[in-house]
């Protein structure tokens, strides 16, 4: 399938997101709820795979949905095409704080390597596949880093990541070690594979765990500093365990959950 070439804008800060200008009959496709808003004209289809395969036949689409599912995504896509007459416009919203960052797949030699949650939006063509990391050691301790995603094509492509977004040039030879959720994206000549952290107590009480990624070039790698797992750990760690409510950071909050004056805080006036 011809990619389409689409122009886009990206907007916002902290909570980004990327507007995708669609000539007439070009379209974009996305991951499912990513849609922000749409102009009048565009029309709406969930379609099975990626929809790059809408021409191969059943098998070809049960294929792109087949790897859809092991990298943990919906096994439909949305494709927003533009049926009216003019520029008409569609709009993907970031699941969460951080940058969204459009990649040139025609300037990458084609294929990119990301996180299986780091997919957005891209021009109708791009293909969404999967890339099972060869190394043993990589698929029984790589975690998060075991089974990415692979994007294909010569269009734009449109990735998230959390918190703040580095881009590093490693050269032939270069290593550079991350934690594994880090890890947002790199391209095919780069060489992942896990390293052990080196000492017990570092593994048992460090924070960072037993093991971390090791990128060598040639190639370039995009790191996040916030990875959805560290944020949703943190998170679940600040809640309450045990039912009710807390005033976190409050000099009530350990009196506020019974008694007098829990009930006086709390709005009870029986």
């Amino acid at each position: 399938m011809a990619m389409d070439v689409v122009d886009y804008e990206i907007k916002g800060a902290e909570m980004q997101f990327v507007e995708v200008e669609l000539d007439p009959g070009e379209a974009a496709i996305g991951e499912a709820g990513s849609m922000m808003f749409m102009d009048a004209g565009i029309e709406m289809d969930t379609v099975f795979g990626d929809g790059a395969q809408q021409g191969g036949g059943f098998f070809g689409k049960l294929l792109g949905a087949g790897k859809r599912l092991i990298t943990g995504e919906s096994l439909f896509t949305t494709v927003y095409t533009n049926q009216g007459s003019g520029k008409r416009r569609v709009a993907f919203a970031a699941p969460y704080a951080g940058k969204i960052l459009p990649m040139d797949l025609r300037q990458l030699g084609g294929t990119l390597i990301c996180q299986k949650d780091a997919f957005l939006c891209a021009a109708r063509g791009v293909s969404l596949g999967i890339a099972v990391q060869q190394k043993l050691g990589t698929g029984f301790f790589g975690g998060e880093g075991f089974i990415m995603q692979k994007l294909e094509g010569d269009g734009m492509a449109f990735v998230h990541a959390g918190g703040t977004v580095v881009r590093r040039e490693l050269k032939a030879g270069e290593t550079l070690l991350v934690d594994t959720g880090c890890v947002v994206a790199y391209t095919p000549g780069v060489d992942f594979d896990i390293q052990y952290v080196g000492k017990i107590k570092t593994a048992l009480f460090g924070g960072e765990g037993l093991f971390l990624a090791r990128l060598s070039g040639p190639g370039q790698v995009w790191l996040q500093s916030l990875p959805l797992s560290r944020l949703a750990s943190r998170i679940f760690a600040a809640a309450p365990q045990r039912g009710g409510s807390r005033e976190e950071g409050s000099m009530l909050g350990g009196f506020a959950g019974g008694g007098l004056l829990g009930s006086v805080l709390g709005g009870d006036d029986e």
